[in-house]
């Protein structure tokens, strides 16, 4: 029996209604609703001055801001028009960060849960977020074409946030989006070097040798305290991020509010988001905001890697302020949940109700990266309708030695030895390592030999740390959301090179869930 996807599309878009902390987008930025249509198209863009062909989300770059309250329903119908043949034409859109309960076949990861799109066809994602607030993002999750283009932020609002008296402006003017820009098309750069070309802050910067492009500028009031939602949506490299004579204090990390912690630079990973309450307590004046990514030979010099906070009532003009020095390191470690600290499970390293190791590693030979010996190859056949099927023993599921079965509703330990100094282990760490479908507790984080099970960091991606440092990075969850989940290494070339598994939660339950999809939604036998 053949399992196809069955697309439908969205009559009409509409917008959430927003409590007295936000406003709707401005004529200038591009906001949607949780209920819209999403066409994906080529488009010859210049963000750093430097033309080339791009895969997009709405025709911007990046892609429109998506806002929601908590608990509406998501219908988001993405349309394929993509038609430049240097590239891929098919594509597949992924909700970073939210959970898909009860939706797993709305996730979006291409050969995981779905097919890909094809050119003119569309997939209509409809999902609910019944528990969840914070910032999130979207991007493309076939091959590596988000590199070319595909990924904006997406974020939901809670009327109700416990940390809402610290901060008096949160709105689409407050979304920072960093990301690594690349001069050529993804399909060029397959094989290393993974090497960007310049450092883009809301889709705007400048690369070296190149053009005076203008930059983005983010705007504030003297006085106000905004939350800046920061979203690491990077293809490889992490950033640390500062804004010149400003103090930043953390209050959510991956969708997660903590507790309040004060910093003065804060490290990005790819994949990672964070909100941070900075107040515009500074004289008038233009302020360098900037984002120094971790590949070799970075500079400020003329603005890159770079944009301005502008206090109104200051000149139209490139600051001149100077950057550091800093007092007030990010320290992952320091990070705790506000609402209900602890991770599952006895609180002792391995006694968890299933350990899990992965090992990573690379196959010089073939350029490919592995997880315990194997490297993840896309299957024939997506690997929830494998499921569904019913055809195979889950021993039997494609792509073999990549597939996990866990049983429901267990504590699940999963460790991941950085292996980046050893001859055949994951050379081009840090790695980031997200897992779908979960938030995980982070018994063990990089940079730290001890354990917390008390009140460790929960967050959907994470930094696997160095062998240098002797990093183990540790992680708990618990199985109470069936389906085929995607862990993957979130630097795109590196998951394009089979840096995955998947995680195959609860199968019975998973078959018994998506029987009661609604019928022609998603999957049609």
């Amino acid at each position: 029996m053949i399992l196809t996807l069955f697309f439908i599309q969205v009559a009409a878009a509409t917008s959430p209604t927003f409590g007295p902390q936000q406003r709707r987008a401005s004529a200038t930025k591009s906001v949607l609703g949780p209920v819209s249509k999403l066409e994906v198209a080529n488009k010859i863009l210049s963000p750093d001055g430097y033309a080339r062909s791009t895969v997009l989300a709405g025709g911007t770059f990046p892609g429109p801001l998506i806002q929601a309250q908590q608990g509406d329903e998501f219908r988001i119908d993405v349309i394929n028009r993509l038609n430049d043949t240097l590239m891929n034409t098919t594509t597949s859109i992924h909700w970073h960060g939210i959970l898909q309960h009860r939706s797993n076949w709305a996730d979006g990861a291409a050969f995981v849960t779905q097919c890909p799109i094809p050119p003119n066809g569309s997939f209509l994602h409809t999902f609910t977020v019944p528990d969840q607030a914070g910032t999130f993002w979207y991007h493309s999750h076939l091959s590596a074409q988000y590199c070319d283009g595909l990924r904006g932020p997406l974020v939901i609002y809670d009327p109700e946030d416990p940390l809402a008296h610290m901060y008096d402006v949160d709105d689409e003017s407050t979304v920072i989006v960093l990301s690594d820009w690349y001069h050529k098309l993804s399909p060029q750069m397959y094989n290393p070097p993974f090497t960007p070309d310049s450092t883009l802050i809301n889709g705007l910067g400048r690369y070296a040798g190149g053009p005076k492009s203008p930059l983005a500028v983010v705007n504030v009031e003297q006085g106000k305290r905004y939350r800046f939602r920061i979203v690491g949506a990077s293809c490889d490299p992490w950033f640390n991020f500062t804004i010149d004579g400003h103090q930043m204090t953390i209050i959510e990390a991956d969708g997660i509010e903590v507790e309040p912690v004060d910093v003065d630079s804060l490290a990005v990973f790819a994949g990672q988001r964070y909100s941070v309450v900075v107040h515009a307590d500074q004289p008038l004046g233009n302020y360098w905001v900037r984002a120094l990514s971790n590949f070799p030979n970075q500079t400020f010099d003329g603005g890159l890697s770079s944009a301005i906070l502008r206090y109104d009532g200051a000149p139209s003009e490139d600051p001149t302020t100077e950057h550091g020095p800093y007092v007030l390191p990010f320290d992952e470690g320091a990070l705790h949940p506000l609402i209900e600290p602890g991770a599952p499970g006895i609180p002792e390293p391995g006694k968890a109700d299933i350990n899990i190791n992965l090992d990573p590693g690379l196959n010089g030979t073939a350029g490919l990266y592995t997880i315990n010996n194997i490297s993840f190859v896309d299957p024939p056949l997506p690997i929830l309708l494998q499921i569904l099927s019913g055809a195979r023993h889950p021993s039997q599921f494609l792509p073999q030695g990549s597939i996990y079965e866990l049983p429901y509703n267990k504590t699940i330990e999963v460790s991941m030895p950085a292996t980046d100094l050893t001859p055949g282990g994951a050379l081009g760490g840090p790695h980031t390592l997200h897992l779908h479908g979960h938030v995980f507790d982070v018994i063990r984080v990089s940079g730290n030999k001890s354990y917390n099970f008390v009140n460790p960091v929960r967050r959907d991606t994470v930094t696997i740390g160095t062998q240098a440092n002797a990093d183990n990075v540790t992680l708990r969850f618990v199985t109470n959301n069936p389906g085929p989940w995607f862990l993957h290494c979130h630097i795109n070339w590196h998951l394009n090179k089979g840096f995955a598994v998947v995680m195959a939660e609860a199968l019975s339950a998973t078959a018994a869930q998506e029987s009661q999809v609604i019928p022609g939604q998603s999957l049609a036998r």
